[in-house]
């Protein structure tokens, strides 16, 4: 059994494009090195209200239009609608804390599952029965409970550490890198920024990165982690992630090794077949779909 020799600080917000579309890499790091990895999901609070993206110059118009750029670049799913109006982040983050106060292990989860909802439906981030319905998606949580528990005074103290740690990047090599914010005043972490902590020394991936620099910033902190092959087949993949992947997450973990591109088709179609063959199952989203293993037909 491995042990978990890394922490790994993830700093993000369901409504950052960056980080969703990080999620390739993410998969493919989860992949290579599983349970040797702890990580511990920071929520940065990218907006209090809509007034903030407001006051930024923000628009649900201007939104949509440069989720076609990630869209195309990265093909993480996205539907394209327009909001109704622009959405404060605030709530939706408090959410994602109390489910990490009800299971660590899900915290992440539960950030999918609204950035599924922020990328690829006209639902609202600051909208609890939205986000109800959302985290409704997610295994081995009470949705309800972490959703009656965003105005807790305990959980909104917890999200105000959490946005006082992602804004305390000032001097880091994040900021030496130019892949810090202002746009609230101090010098923050951009989602979805890693720090990997082992044996007292930590290696900062500040902001949105490439897999290949998570992977050697790993090389060098803890070179004695074990190193899990590419897996042989797409089923192989969706098994390891019983939560479901996108095309672009299958194809990421995939590649055979880190010279080689992902292949977002082929792995389409391979995963095609596996549903033809009934061996897995394909939700619609977006542009894409969401793949995961049928569900037991109890004996």
């Amino acid at each position: 059994m491995h042990v978990q020799s890394v922490r790994v600080q993830h700093f993000s917000d369901p409504a950052c494009p960056w980080a969703y579309s990080a999620r390739p890499f993410h998969a493919r790091l989860k992949w290579r090195f599983g349970d040797q990895l702890h990580w511990q999901l920071v929520t940065i609070g990218l907006s209090e209200t809509a007034v903030d993206y407001e006051r930024r110059g923000y628009t649900p118009q201007r939104q949509v239009a440069s989720q076609r750029t990630f869209r195309d670049r990265f093909g993480m799913p996205f539907a394209l609608r327009v909001k109704p109006r622009m959405a404060g982040t605030a709530r939706a983050c408090r959410a994602i804390i109390a489910v990490r106060e009800q299971a660590p292990d899900r915290a992440d989860a539960a950030l999918r599952a609204l950035q599924l909802m922020q990328f690829t439906t006209d639902h609202l981030l600051d909208v609890d029965d939205h986000v109800r319905e959302a985290l409704h998606g997610v295994s081995g949580i009470d949705a309800d409970a972490a959703t009656d528990r965003i105005d807790d005074p305990e959980i909104v103290a917890l999200y105000q550490a959490d946005k006082e740690k992602a804004r305390s990047a000032a001097g880091t090599a994040i900021e030496a890198q130019d892949r810090h914010s202002t746009s609230d005043g101090p010098v923050r972490y951009t989602a979805p920024s890693i720090i990997f902590e082992h044996d007292g020394a930590t290696i900062v991936a500040g902001g949105f990165q490439p897999f290949e620099a998570y992977d050697l910033a790993l090389a060098n902190l803890a070179p004695d982690l074990e190193r899990r092959p590419a897996p042989a087949s797409a089923a192989e993949v969706l098994a390891a992630f019983p939560d479901g992947l996108t095309t672009a997450e299958v194809a990421s973990v995939l590649r055979p090794s880190d010279l080689v591109d992902a292949d977002r088709v082929a792995a389409e179609e391979e995963l095609l077949g596996l549903v033809a063959a009934g061996e897995a199952t394909r939700e619609p989203l977006g542009q894409d779909a969401l793949w995961g293993v049928p569900a037991a037909v109890p004996a």
